[in-house]
């Protein structure tokens, strides 16, 4: 069903299970651990969104190679409506594209990335999942996003700064956001011990010093299959299926698809929006 139909009232709406992917820092295949994660959730049958929220550097239309005429910058400008600028990419993913480079949507306040938000409750496509492709490092995108979510999954790799990062960016999101829960998935990383590891690490951080909860989701390997899949524009899951890294990806998919999913009207993200207002509202 076209977006403009699903405007016009004819899809029933569901609550959406929005999945904000973070990482602390640039470099550590956060945007292409969330086109694959995308595309492998709507192999196991889910209607998914794909959002590049990260405006400063976003890939997801490089990554998945394609060509869209309009992106957000158009939707933010006045110029185009948000379905117009939707493009669906593999395996049936609606793709919202970013705007790459471009300064002012890079530098939105909150309450502009609060009304870009809440152009999707009045968009009514016919989805279950929305993936969110954050911007790397703290910015008001990603904590809005992280807000809004109603799922942080956190991509860290097992180098020292990346880890530093990581502790950095679960502080700042649990004490700015309010976020309580991460999902951690260890990318990169050249046995399945060494994930652990590392989330053993965050762990021990995270009891001493803040009230979080992290969940481990596992470890994406180190894979020459998907290095060379991103240098040729194509996705690792659906060029090498039966690469470790796919195979990997797709056990995360998985497990993602058994987290619980919202029952109530609160899984929308208008009502995000709602909640915003009112704490300002409030500080005035």
């Amino acid at each position: 069903m076209s977006a403009s139909a699903a405007i016009a009232g004819e899809v029933e709406l569901v609550p959406v299970q929005s999945i904000a992917v973070i990482s602390g820092k640039g470099g550590a295949g956060k945007s292409c651990l969330a086109v694959n994660l995308a595309v492998s959730l709507s192999e196991l049958g889910r209607r998914v969104i794909l959002l590049d929220a990260d405006f400063a550097k976003g890939n997801v239309d490089s990554l998945m190679n394609i060509k869209p005429a309009f992106n957000l910058a158009h939707v933010m400008s006045g110029e185009k409506q948000l379905y117009e600028v939707l493009i669906e990419g593999p395996a049936g993913v609606t793709v919202v594209p970013g705007a790459n480079g471009v300064i002012e949507m890079a530098r939105m306040s909150q309450f502009q990335h609060a009304d870009l938000i809440g152009l999707f409750s009045n968009l009514g496509i016919d989805a279950d999942t929305m993936v969110i492709d954050c911007g790397s490092g703290l910015s008001d995108c990603l904590l809005i996003n992280s807000r809004a979510a109603r799922e942080v999954l956190l991509v860290v790799g097992d180098e020292p700064a990346a880890l530093q990062d990581a502790f950095s960016t679960i502080s700042a999101l649990n004490k700015m956001s309010g976020v309580r829960r991460f999902r951690i998935v260890a990318n990169q990383v050249e046995t399945s011990q060494q994930g652990l590891d590392l989330y053993a690490k965050l762990m021990k951080y995270s009891e001493r010093y803040l009230d979080v909860l992290l969940d481990y989701c596992g470890s994406i390997p180190f894979d020459t299959q998907l290095l060379q899949a991103v240098k040729e524009q194509q996705l690792v899951v659906t060029a090498h299926p039966r690469s470790a890294a796919a195979m990997a990806l797709k056990k995360l998919a998985a497990r993602v698809d058994k987290w619980p999913r919202p029952q109530s009207p609160g899984g929308h993200v208008e009502f995000f929006v709602e909640r915003l207002i009112k704490t300002e509202n409030e500080t005035r």
